[in-house]
């Protein structure tokens, strides 16, 4: 407890800070799905995912991880990944459809809401003294949103009129909303690490992917999307030699 009066560090605002400006961001993208600019509300969807993840590791880093900044994570969240990208998927494409199209725009932000509680639920009856595990229960809700656009950046990349059909984009969608509150294991990278040998050919590959994403952008976030997708299935198999070598061994047992 902090005594009344007593200043407070500037550090212990930046994880929450973090996740404000993530849902500021996302909810940002709903104004621009609702002026027509798709590619900005891309942007802005993209952004908030990369403050999601920056804004839990540097909680857990500086350990100032709390219960309010995971209930705030969550809400920013299923503004960000579940009502964002189902508007902009919706005034890009599903709109053709009707009510059956805004039907399935509301069914991605339900199952994006079942996701976030569940996580929740699964992260309270957590053991403190346990290991993160090394995989996800279904498809998390900052990739699930990427997953969605996919169609939208593969239009990006050339005028591809069939990409924008209702059927094809609610079809899709509701394959997404699956895998998000499916029991399907997904990895997770919550407690993989990069050894100190390769940290030089990490740093690396991080400059050369960063430069891609401004140089060829959608080209980028769709072949990471398609990525993401050919990995699905090795969330199921037990880790091989090589994941093995970038997961942290469990800390021994405090006696």
């Amino acid at each position: 407890m902090v005594a009344l009066g007593e200043d407070l560090p500037f550090g212990k605002f930046i994880p929450n800070a973090l996740t404000v400006l993530g849902l500021c961001t996302g909810a940002t993208a709903i104004r621009f799905a609702l002026s027509g600019h798709w590619q900005a509300a891309v942007v802005a969807i993209v952004i908030a995912a990369v403050l999601d993840t920056l804004d839990g590791r540097i909680a857990r880093l500086l350990g100032l991880d709390s219960k309010f900044g995971a209930q705030l994570d969550s809400l920013a969240d299923l503004v960000s990944f579940g009502i964002a990208p189902s508007v902009l998927v919706y005034m890009w494409s599903l709109y053709q459809g009707g009510g059956a199209g805004w039907t399935i725009a509301l069914v991605f932000s339900v199952c994006c809401a079942i996701r976030l509680a569940r996580f929740n639920i699964q992260s309270d009856e957590a053991d403190e003294d346990t290991a993160p595990a090394d995989h996800f229960t279904g498809v998390p809700a900052p990739a699930a949103a990427c997953l969605i656009l996919l169609p939208m950046l593969l239009n990006f990349q050339g005028d591809f009129p069939w990409l924008r059909d209702p059927f094809l984009n609610g079809g899709w969608i509701a394959f997404v909303s699956i895998l998000m509150v499916s029991r399907l294991p997904t990895l997770s990278l919550k407690n993989m690490y990069v050894p100190k040998k390769l940290k030089a050919p990490a740093i690396l590959f991080i400059g050369v992917l960063l430069a891609c994403t401004v140089l060829w952008p959608w080209a980028t976030l769709t072949a990471a999307a398609l990525l993401y997708l050919g990995l699905l299935p090795l969330g199921s198999r037990p880790p091989g030699p090589i994941r093995q070598k970038f997961t942290r061994p469990p800390a021994p047992p405090v006696s």
